[in-house]
């Protein structure tokens, strides 16, 4: 996603009509998305800071309950190698599923492969790596994807899927995995490794390749072609899709069918999200500043519910299995900030994103829907 002061590589585009968000498919064309999902990567944190969570009648609850009566059946983990804030590292990431897996819900760990965001357009190695060769590389991605899969599996939380790599649009471990001139080898020989690490741990994980090509299906044809024309095994298509940034629902439709088709995988939209108000809870900017709102939808708490729908529907009649709310949790906590080298003093940028106020009260307009 576009966190706060992470390069914005993607051009804001007009949004379209809101009759179009209900977006036309033949008849026969029925589907149900299963995998209903929430990246709650933030939320550990808060919790230790002593947030509280309030579902739609007002009385304080466990946010995960919250999250499972709104229709969530899926949650997504962020990994990083060695975070300054110790948050979102192994041991974190091993604490936070056992409370997921309690709860019965299913998850996704998300490889940054990084001491910090790793997105579209920056793609750090951890200092552990930053001078290691692609040989060891290879080996680096191997070894620290099997040790975090065993370490969730011997506590009894194996992950249910896996992302090698967040938002790889151009590769990963730059400049070591980065696809330059059209050459996808490198980036193909770690995203290998990581695929037979992950299998070797736990043969029914998904592994899955993630993207923030909703924007253009002549991109995702380029990324997708490359890897499969070096022969990288993979389980899901993965996507972003912020409207204010990746168009429209339209063109949405058109690039998760033609993935679809094209690859012959479950394609899922691994993170989107809406505004609810264009205000600022706190001293560091939003992320989406509520300058560009999409398909008619207010920035209230019913425009972003109705957007998530939206989407949703769109997902769905395009026949994608899943979409994840990225950080409906990740309300305005002092301490909590986006920084991981600073995190108590850098601010949220997602404080009007999250599907709870500033108080912590759910929208309770937003669902997910099958």
């Amino acid at each position: 996603m576009k966190r706060s002061l992470r390069a914005v590589i993607a051009t804001a585009v007009l949004a379209v009509a809101a009759p179009l968000a209900l977006t036309a498919v033949p008849a026969h064309a029925a589907n149900t998305l299963s995998y209903l999902g929430a990246d709650v990567s933030t939320l550990q944190r808060s919790l230790d800071l002593g947030a509280k969570y309030y579902n739609k009648s007002g009385t304080a609850a466990d946010p995960y309950d919250i999250l499972r009566s709104a229709g969530v059946n899926y949650t997504r983990l962020r990994i990083w190698n060695n975070p300054a804030s110790g948050y979102n590292n192994k041991a974190k990431v091993l604490q936070q599923a056992r409370a997921i897996k309690a709860k019965g819900l299913r998850l996704l760990i998300d490889f940054h492969y990084s001491d910090t965001w790793a997105d579209p357009g920056k793609q750090y190695p951890p200092a552990a790596w930053s001078t290691h060769s692609l040989a060891q590389m290879q080996t680096d991605v191997y070894n620290y994807t099997y040790d975090v899969c065993t370490s969730l599996k011997a506590q009894g939380t194996t992950p249910d899927s896996v992302q090698i790599g967040n938002e790889i649009n151009v590769g990963m471990l730059w400049p070591t995995g980065k696809v330059t001139n059209n050459n996808f080898a490198p980036l193909a020989a770690l995203l290998k490794q990581g695929y037979n690490a992950t299998k070797a741990c736990n043969a029914g994980t998904q592994v899955w390749i993630h993207t923030a090509d909703a924007d253009s299906d002549a991109n995702a044809r380029w990324f997708y072609d490359g890897i499969r024309a070096q022969g990288v095994p993979w389980d899901v298509t993965a996507l972003s899709y912020y409207c204010m940034w990746h168009g429209t629902l339209a063109n949405l439709y058109n690039v998760i069918a033609d993935v679809k088709s094209r690859y012959g995988k479950p394609v899922v939209i691994a993170e989107t999200a809406y505004m609810f108000t264009k205000a600022d809870a706190d001293g560091t900017a939003n992320s989406i500043p509520g300058t560009t709102t999409c398909d008619g939808q207010p920035a209230t708490w019913t425009g972003q519910a109705t957007q998530f729908t939206y989407v949703q529907n769109t997902a769905r009649n395009a026949g994608a299995v899943g979409v994840f709310y990225w950080e409906p949790t990740w309300y305005a906590i002092p301490g909590n900030g986006w920084d991981p080298a600073n995190i108590n003093g850098s601010g949220d940028g997602w404080d009007n994103m999250a599907a709870f106020d500033w108080t912590g009260h759910v929208n309770p307009n937003i669902v997910w829907t099958p």
